[in-house]
């Protein structure tokens, strides 16, 4: 494993995608996929099936939909939002991912040899 990658449970990336869309507006694939590794500090890199695997997914499920658009360098490109489902469901999958990141933080501090006392 490359120490810049992060490893993306399955899931997260759904979450970070609809997130990115909350707080960016409408925007296309590409334009999702760099913005978050800009805002992960280049530590999740996505190559294009990754992030058009998580869009079709979220597509399916409802929580975004999707309208041709012209980008910034005036090619046709589709542009994603996020539905009242898809803010439903992020509301929902971040509390759910917050409650569990906490459960893992508390047992990996936990001190070396407790356990065997």
């Amino acid at each position: 494993m490359q120490p810049s990658k992060v490893d993306l449970l399955q899931g997260t990336l759904d979450l970070m995608v609809l997130r990115t869309l909350v707080a960016m507006g409408s925007m296309h694939g590409y334009g999702i996929a760099r913005r978050i590794e800009q805002v992960s500090g280049n530590r999740v890199l996505l190559n294009q099936g990754t992030i058009y695997a998580s869009l079709v997914r979220l597509q399916q499920r409802g929580s975004i939909s999707a309208a041709w658009g012209t980008s910034e360098n005036n090619r046709q490109a589709k542009f994603y939002s996020v539905t009242t489902k898809g803010r439903k469901q992020l509301s929902e999958d971040a509390t759910h991912w917050q409650r569990l990141s906490s459960v893992v933080g508390r047992v990996l501090a936990m001190p070396e040899g407790e356990g065997s006392r």
